[in-house]
Order: C-alpha cells, then structure tokens, then sequence
C-alpha cells in the first residue's frame, strides 16, 4: 500500500537519520539536553517547581519571565538543586508588545527584554525567547507589523550579544498570534532584523502541527537557526497523550545537532485544561503537575532510546 504524504516525509527523515548516524557516530554520540518551561506551575513556590524538576531527573529549567517572588528568591532557591537554567522563556502580552502602533508599549517589550537578559546573564541563561508580536491579539493591526517587530527588536542585538544569550524567536499559531506562525515566517523576520546576535528560533511541535505541512520538514527547516524545541503533543498534554510523532521529532532534532552542549528540548506541556493560559496565575495542581513531569519525561527518553538504537 502506498504511504501517505506525511509517512513519506518521515521515512525520509528515519533514511537521513540513519545515513548520518553510520557515517558520523560521534556526533549522535550525545544525548538531548532536556529542560522544563516552569511557566505553567503557575503561582507555585519556584522552590517547589524546581524540586519538582529535580526529582524528575532533569539537568536544566527554562524560567519563566518575571517570577512573581524576585530574582533573589530565584537565585537562592537555584542554589538548592543541581539545576542549570536553560533559557528564559519571554511573555509578551498586549502592553509589551514589539509590533504595536502604540511606540510606548513597543518601548516596554524593549525594556521588558534588556531586563530579561540582565538577570538571564546573571543565571548562566542560554537564550531568552521572543515573540514578535502579542500573544492573546490574533488580528493583525495594519500590513506592517512585522516590519515594525523587526526594527523594534533591531536595538537589542547589542544587548544579546553582551550578554551572550541567544535570541530564539518563537513561530506561534495563529489562533494565538497575528504574525510569523512559521518556520519560513521567523527566518523571514530574523532577516528584517538583519543583526547576527539575532538569528536563533524557538521551535514548538505544537505550532508546528497547527502551522507547518510536517513538523520534522520544520524542524530540518529551522536547522542550525534552532537553540530551544518545546515538547508538546497534538493536544497539548504530555508527549505520548497525543498523536505526535515523537520519534521522528526526535530524529529531526539530532539531525540538526540539538544534542549540543547549547541546545535544549524544552517540554512545554499545558496538561488537560480547556484554557492552558490560566495556568501561569492560578495556584498549582500539584498532583496533575507531578503526573505530567513524570509521564512527560518518561515516555520521551523512553523514545530516545528506542530512536538511539535503531540500526535499519
């Protein structure tokens, strides 16, 4: 029987995957660096949130922008795990907004950013996510937003550079933004933006499936571009509660060398809510978190090592 599109594509990635693998051992040689975004614990203790990780067996945290306790209270509660942080995973709501027309609240997404990557330089962050435009305003508001973005975003290069922290800017569906829901969408604003401390993408297997013909295509697409790869599945619950292919995500991740020593699979995974935006302020349901932590991160190293292990 023939296979259908979507299978072809990922035979091709499985082919690739394998071809480089025999030809290139060492490069596979390294495992995925996975990390946790903490923003859905909500008003949780970072302290409880980052045990929580810990004892998931996790290595590295993408914090949330703006923990509501301080960056003090961030930094002790660090020093009581072995965790590294990853990145900072960037919230741009309609007052701090790079493509608006009001210039105050594009000078407030700018200022929002130089404090994210002060206290992200101070943490050992990698990267700080950005997205171009507000998250929560679907409707674009003329023809220039992502020029406007662009030249907004523009002044920061200096600031990522000095603080050596990537800029991963984020493709997000269009149910949740007005502009770049793509792949080809973030590499054509990342070209607008025209600085080289401004090239990395934040993928997201979750956008991807809403927006993109194949999320492994997305991934090689994205190539050296990608720092950070949220985990999600197709209902946004935990990997392997959905219909993702997790295993070709997998593939397509070490294809494009995300098992690098700067590189991260974050998990991003909302659980079973119907609004998943109210779990950054509401408290935390410890028991479905914990559930989701561990099924989350069991079923994917799980897949990791099946995919790790394939011969033909």
């Amino acid at each position: 029987m023939k296979l259908q599109n979507y299978q072809q594509a990922s035979l091709k990635i499985r082919e690739k995957f394998l071809e480089q693998k025999h030809e290139n051992p060492a490069a596979f040689s390294a495992r995925l660096n996975l990390s946790w975004s903490i923003w859905m614990f909500g008003s949780e203790p970072v302290r409880d949130s980052l045990q929580r990780l810990q004892s998931a067996g996790l290595r590295y945290v993408e914090l949330k922008g703006n923990l509501p306790e301080g960056f003090d209270a961030l930094q002790e509660a660090l020093r009581e795990t072995t965790l590294q942080v990853s990145g900072i995973c960037g919230l741009f709501s309609p007052e701090r907004d790079l493509s608006s027309l009001d210039p105050e609240k594009r000078n407030a997404a700018v200022h929002y950013i130089r404090q994210q990557l002060a206290h992200g330089k101070k943490l050992g962050a990698r990267y700080l996510i950005v997205v171009p435009g507000a998250v929560g305003r679907t409707m674009p508001a003329d023809d220039q937003e992502l020029e406007r973005s662009a030249s907004t975003l523009k002044p920061c290069a200096g600031d990522f550079a000095q603080a050596s922290i990537a800029a991963a800017i984020e493709p997000i569906r269009s149910a949740e933004v007005s502009l770049v829901h793509t792949v080809g969408k973030a590499l054509e604003y990342i070209r607008h933006v025209g600085e080289k401390a401004i090239d990395g993408i934040n993928g997201d297997i979750y956008h991807m499936l809403n927006g993109e013909r194949h999320i492994g295509e997305a991934i090689l697409k994205c190539g050296q571009h990608l720092v950070n790869l949220h985990i999600a599945d197709s209902n946004r619950d935990a990997p392997g509660k959905g219909m993702i292919d997790i295993d070709t995500v997998i593939m397509a991740a070490y294809l494009v060398g995300m098992n690098r020593e700067d590189r991260f699979v974050t998990f991003e995974p909302l659980g079973p809510v119907p609004d998943p935006y109210v779990l950054s302020t509401q408290p935390c349901n410890v028991e479905v978190m914990d559930r989701l932590v561990h099924d989350s991160v069991t079923y994917f190293r799980e897949r990791e090592e099946i995919v790790r292990h394939l011969e033909n």
